[in-house]
């Protein structure tokens, strides 16, 4: 008997229209956990990595972390994996809510679509039986709609993953969106495009299993003493959710300011604030699965075509790449931005960055009224977002299609210097956080598996004093702009991120002071293991290390492994990081050096050894 997960997958076939439950082996789990974990097995070991992300062959993973569906303190983090879209990369995109704790409730760990459905097509699943629903009715309205549609079809209280206009379009940087009005995002790596190709409107799930947990009153016990720690230290994110954390952003040089050019904006930065959202038009706010902390806000659209709807309200990143990135201070249009790239499926970071790229391409001449249809792109633009990003999320020829690509295509076709102007490495751009300012996102930017993620690990915000480096055995001193052990901090904050990712942890979950004995303990009574504090730890290595060799077998190499010239060359001028300029080539010098990796960024065989990796990857 399988305690504390399911023990198996459910695989679709969308050509044929065909499934059957594959089986998971104990000792794979013990190895790899689910989640992004097993996704980085399964993908590497299973499938084609030469195939075009675009491919009914490329797989469309829904894992679920192993912590999902019990009683651990914000295990609600479901893992989409696959081949992405928009960099043509490994790929994994992170979202939250209820449907991962739902999929497992319907008796699995994971689902895995492959093939092209010939016509649109919603999969509802419900306590393990699968029904193949005709989408005509919901193909082409967006997310709020066929969400609404979708629960009143099946009859019964679901969780949906849906695809919104742009994801059936096949816009790059389109997202999958979980949960409705009260949305989350699994928002990177253009996995709603993947979606659209095959021709998935929505997944939409239904169950009532309960999975048996080994020892429920340890868990329980464990749970109980962490969770009073958690909840006293994020309640500035249950008060003010991730948005009210951006004064604070603002203060330490770490905010994006006018694509990422200048280092103040300290006006601005209280006028998009969750304290000011909050005064204005939040009208209640809510929780992931299993969270204590319910940092999700909703808020009042006020303004554009959508005025008058509540829904979930923009996040700290959002709100940067729509606000200080392009010098934007008006909320109210945050707000509606942020609702229209919800209800249409697309990321709001690669699209805020994007329009902040444009923005600077038209003040330099290299994008004219002609190029733009006429919209006017300038520094403090507010209304004139809405028309742009519909353009964008709808594929329109012109702006939008080019816009739509990302940050990196866009610029490749928009010619030199445009490329001066683009924040991204591998084809992501970057997440709202200043390697400038906190010099452990060199690294984390410069070798994250999927790209310029924030969640690779999350330096900024151990960096900035949110939580003692305990978590992962770091007892060294080092300054923020310095340069001295940030390449061993980072490597160790990747390898968590990988154990949480696997585990369906909430990052968030640092603020509890969380150290890989929790997680230990937390596996051990939910599964009965017997996993010891130094296995945890190298699980995490060993999954960051498998999704390097999966980029490896793709040509990703040191080469690869960059920061722009714009964060690497020019310093800000004002702010608590002006006059910082990291000094890429030693951190990432002392980081292949820690990681055991070649000087061209490539695992050794040593290394592969030591993480049990060399049967995998030389098979």
């Amino acid at each position: 008997m399988a305690y504390g997960y399911c023990g198996k997958l459910l695989e679709i076939d969308l050509t044929s229209r065909s499934f059957k439950e594959t089986l998971l082996e104990e000792e794979d789990l013990k190895k790899y956990l689910v989640g992004s974990g097993l996704g980085a097995k399964l993908l590497y070991s299973n499938y084609d990595h030469n195939i075009p992300a675009l491919s009914p062959e490329n797989p469309l993973m829904f894992l679920v972390g192993l912590l999902i569906g019990l009683p651990a303190p914000s295990a609600s983090k479901m893992t989409v994996v696959g081949k992405s879209p928009l960099t043509g990369i490994w790929g994994e995109s992170i979202v939250g809510g209820f449907l991962g704790a739902e999929i497992k409730k319907a008796g699995y760990d994971g689902i895995i679509f492959t093939g092209k459905s010939e016509k649109p097509v919603s999969v509802f699943i419900n306590d393990g039986e699968v029904q193949f629903l005709d989408a005509g009715n919901v193909w082409g309205k967006d997310v709020y709609e066929s969400d609404k549609i979708l629960q009143e079809q099946v009859g019964v209280k679901a969780q949906t993953a849906c695809i919104g206009p742009a994801g059936e379009r096949l816009v790059p940087l389109s997202s999958i969106m979980v949960g409705g009005h009260e949305t989350r995002a699994a928002g990177r790596c253009g996995f709603g495009a993947l979606m659209g190709y095959k021709n998935l409107k929505a997944l939409v799930v239904h169950g009532t299993k309960k999975v048996p947990i080994f020892d429920r009153e340890k868990l329980g016990a464990s749970v109980k003493e962490f969770n009073k720690v958690l909840t006293t230290n994020a309640k500035i994110l249950h008060d003010y959710g991730t948005l009210g954390t951006i004064q604070g952003v603002e203060s330490e040089g770490d905010l994006p300011i006018k694509n990422w050019q200048l280092g103040s904006w300290e006006d601005g930065a209280w006028k998009t604030s969750g304290q000011y959202l909050d005064e204005t038009c939040v009208k209640g706010h809510y929780s992931c699965a299993a969270c204590p902390v319910r940092c999700g806000k909703n808020a009042e659209v006020r303004v554009g075509p959508h005025k008058g709807t509540v829904g979930h309200g923009p996040e700290y990143e959002t709100a940067a790449a729509f606000g200080s990135n392009i010098l934007n201070d008006n909320l109210d249009y945050i707000c509606a931005v942020n609702d229209l790239c919800n209800r249409y499926g697309i990321d709001t970071i690669e699209t805020g960055n994007a329009v902040a790229l444009a923005i600077e391409c038209f003040e330099n001449g290299l994008l004219t009224l002609e190029d733009t249809d006429g919209i006017e792109l300038k520094w403090g633009m507010a209304e004139g977002l809405l028309p742009l990003v519909k353009k964008i999320a709808l594929k329109e020829k012109g702006i939008g299609e080019l816009l739509g690509k990302g940050v990196r295509d866009a610029a490749r076709e928009i010619g030199e210097p445009a490329k001066e102007f683009a924040v991204e490495t591998k084809g992501l751009s970057y997440a709202m956080h200043d390697p400038r300012a906190y010099t452990t996102m060199v690294a984390t930017y410069a070798t994250g598996n999927k790209g310029g993620s924030h969640l690779e690990s999350l330096g900024y915000f151990s960096e900035g004093g949110a939580y003692p480096a305990k978590c992962v055995g770091f007892t060294k001193k080092f300054e923020p702009l310095g340069q001295e052990g940030k390449a061993e901090y980072a490597a160790l904050l990747q390898d968590l991120m990988n154990l949480f990712d696997a585990l369906g942890l909430c990052k968030f979950i640092m603020l509890g002071h969380i150290t890989h004995d929790h997680m230990k303990d937390w596996i051990n009574a939910a599964t009965g293991w017997d996993l010891t504090t130094e296995d945890v730890k190298k699980i995490g290595e060993r999954l960051f290390n498998l999704k390097r060799m999966y980029n490896v077998k793709l040509g990703i190499s040191r080469k690869d492994d960059t920061i722009p010239p714009r964060l690497m060359i020019h310093e800000k001028k004002s702010g608590a990081a002006a006059g910082s300029v990291p000094n890429y080539p030693r951190i990432m010098q002392d980081y292949y050096e820690y990681r055991g990796w070649s000087n061209e960024g490539i695992p050794t065989e040593t290394k592969l050894e030591q993480l049990d990796l060399s049967g995998v990857v030389n098979q």
